[in-house]
């Protein structure tokens, strides 16, 4: 906080003001009221959309099912459409509300990614900067080179999980919440002990008062009191409820608001040390354990945040709305601990860029407070649709908790964007970069279900395409994977078109993954038959600790035992001839024996000459992110014919 001649009125007003801001943002809006919006165990600002959108019934971009029992929620919520609120009924009926509701949570989504970028860099350039303080002559390129490593060491520990990383982190924090409170108290005690005199909200309002513009100014600082608090929300797939409730209010709260406390109480005595208030308030005899403890602990605390970068990451891939990186589930227990290697080293190399090329921590801070401030804002426009749609609640509390949270981060919000010109433009340009990917993503996915939507094939149809003379029924088993079980994929009209043939058996595959650890084994493949001989429909339905591996002799034994069985069971319910069951079970085991094929239909954008030029760049675009750059220029400009079509690329 660029304080000029501060008075022990405004370190008072000061104090006051971080209080206040800790206990209403912390403990009353999220360790109180946010981590109760959960979806299914997570937490964040898509936990919150996916909510909304599935209480809703309004849709999303997905073709994953939420959970195994998703038929009879849906039905529940058809039943209950007519009970909804009016602020539902609205959105049900308003795209432009529905897209606004996207563009919200895409953009809180992409500002907590950019959070996890900026607090690993500021945590641990500020921690390593009390390096300089015992050591003026140490240059800053030192201490940037120094943050690098250690940034880089966090981050290769991340493929080990939270759970790992966090039982071999939790001593570190224990010694900080108990260490810093204690010095806190004893510099209390010892410079000013009539502190907490300052709770008293008067003081916020003289501070405002005095100091005016400048007081305004300086909450651009003061915000950086609470940037964790939106990791207790979003760390909610890494860390149940209580756990993190019981953490912040009876540690992490108690901690801050102490040492806080203490360095208000030195800094009154001692004024003009307010550019390094944190380490001129330790006394010299415990200096080098506290050091060594804050540069741990800074490092530590930057572990939030990057599993909160994962957990909204693999939300977003869950439902549709990012390109597909590789998630790895870390915890056979727990579906919301999650890792990304990609997603991980990403944030390494920007981590550091960040430092090297914003070593000074006053420019990234300036970031961060930016950050910060408007998820805070967006987390709460998002809880008070929670609130309003979901939880009913009476119109008085919803208008005191948005009126209170709103103003209040509003004024934060305003504040910081002063700081636009100095460091805060990183945020909005990386939040700029995530969302473009995003929104590319969103948008070649939507375009390519409504064509497979409008364009599915029908059994009839099949049946029309496999009448045709020049079609064979060539031998093998093929399993044609889809998107979609309510009708048969384009893909698979452009494939009998084109290789004039279909194996004697097909199973149409469709994977449906669950919020389960694991499903059971009788439960894992779901076949029917489809009415044409040889032509099945096959489910595979799969949690997040289960092994997928869907081209091995397993996969493929446990299928055709399915269906056999599921070729007695039904023959069991339907007076039938033995000997058809028989010829039916003999002609799908020969079918096997001639060989199992997989085939995987990727589909390819064709731009015509009167489409527009943001068709063309941003389907490209999605065929980039697709990993299929071959297909991106063709997209941008081919010969007639002047509609979409979709051709298909076939791996077998």
């Amino acid at each position: 906080m660029h304080l000029k001649s501060p008075t022990e009125d405004d370190y008072l007003g000061i104090y006051s003001i971080m209080f206040w801001t800790l206990s209403l943002i912390g403990v009353v809006k999220y360790a109180s009221i946010a981590l109760k919006a959960d979806d299914q165990g997570e937490g964040g600002t898509f936990a919150l959309y996916s909510s909304l959108c599935r209480n809703m019934n309004i849709g999303m971009l997905t073709s994953r099912p939420a959970n195994s029992s998703s038929t009879l929620s849906r039905s529940l919520l058809d039943e209950g459409t007519e009970k909804q609120s009016r602020l539902a009924k609205f959105f049900r009926k308003s795209v432009v509300a529905r897209r606004v509701l996207l563009f919200i949570a895409m953009l809180g989504t992409c500002m907590v990614i950019g959070d996890g970028i900026l607090t690993p860099a500021i945590s641990v350039l500020s921690a390593m900067d009390g390096i300089r303080a015992p050591f003026p002559s140490l240059s800053s390129s030192v201490v940037e080179a120094l943050s690098a490593v250690v940034l880089i060491i966090l981050f290769l520990l991340q493929k080990f999980g939270t759970s790992r990383v966090s039982f071999l982190f939790s001593p570190i924090m224990g010694a900080w919440t108990l260490c810093t409170p204690l010095v806190g108290i004893y510099s209390i005690i010892h410079h000013y002990p009539s502190i907490f005199k300052a709770i008293s909200p008067h003081y916020v309002f003289r501070f405002f008062w005095r100091n005016g513009r400048e007081g305004w100014l300086l909450l651009g600082g003061t915000v950086l009191c609470i940037t964790g608090s939106e990791a207790l929300f979003a760390d909610l797939g890494h860390f149940n409820r209580s756990s993190i409730q019981i953490a912040f209010l009876f540690t992490i709260y108690p901690s801050l608001v102490l040492t806080y406390a203490g360095q208000t109480a030195y800094l009154i005595r001692n004024p003009n040390d307010h550019d390094d208030g944190f380490y001129k308030f330790i006394p010299k005899t415990i200096y080098w354990p506290i050091f060594i403890i804050a540069t741990l602990a800074a490092t530590v605390a930057s572990q939030s945040l990057i599993s909160a970068t994962f957990s909204v990451i693999k939300q977003s891939v869950v439902l549709d709305y990012f390109p597909r990186v590789k998630v790895v589930h870390t915890s056979d227990s727990k579906e919301g601990e999650v890792y990304s290697p990609e997603v991980n080293y990403i944030l390494m190399i920007l981590c550091v860029v960040v430092i090297l090329i914003f070593g000074d921590g006053k420019d990234i801070g300036n970031a961060f407070g930016v950050v910060v401030s408007l998820v805070m804002l967006i987390t709460t426009i998002l809880l008070t649709l929670v609130m309003i749609i979901i939880w009913r609640t009476p119109p008085m509390l919803v208008a005191l908790y948005f009126c209170v949270f709103f103003v209040m981060e509003g004024v934060y919000v305003s504040a910081v964007f002063t700081k636009i010109p100095e460091g805060g433009w990183i945020p909005f340009a990386i939040s700029f970069i995530l969302a473009l990917i995003m929104f590319g993503w969103f948008y070649g996915r939507q375009r390519k279900l409504e064509y497979e939507l409008t364009h599915k094939i029908t059994l009839d149809r099949l049946g029309v395409l496999l009448s045709d003379p020049s079609v064979q029924r060539v031998p093998g088993l093929c399993f044609f994977y889809t998107n979609f079980q309510d009708g048969l994929t384009p893909t698979l009209g452009h494939y009998i078109k084109n290789m004039k043939s279909l194996h004697q058996v097909t199973m149409f595959t469709t994977l449906r993954y669950l919020l389960v650890p694991k499903v059971a084994p009788h439960e894992r493949i779901v076949v029917k038959k489809l009415g044409l001989k040889g032509v099945y429909g096959c489910v595979i339905q799969y949690g997040y600790a289960d092994p997928l591996n869907l081209e091995g002799d397993d996969f493929v034994s446990q299928v055709t035992n399915s269906l056999q069985a599921h070729i007695q069971n039904c023959s069991g319910r339907l007076p039938s001839n033995p000997s058809e069951i028989q010829e039916e079970i003999s002609y799908l085991e020969e079918a096997r024996s001639a060989g199992v094929v997989h085939v995987r239909g990727k589909t390819r954008f064709y731009i015509g000459h009167n489409c527009g030029w943001f068709d063309r760049i941003m389907l490209a675009f999605y065929e980039v992110l697709h990993s299929n750059c071959r297909s991106a220029l063709p997209a941008l400009g081919v010969p007639p014919p002047q509609r979409i079509e979709v051709g298909m690329l076939y791996e077998a």
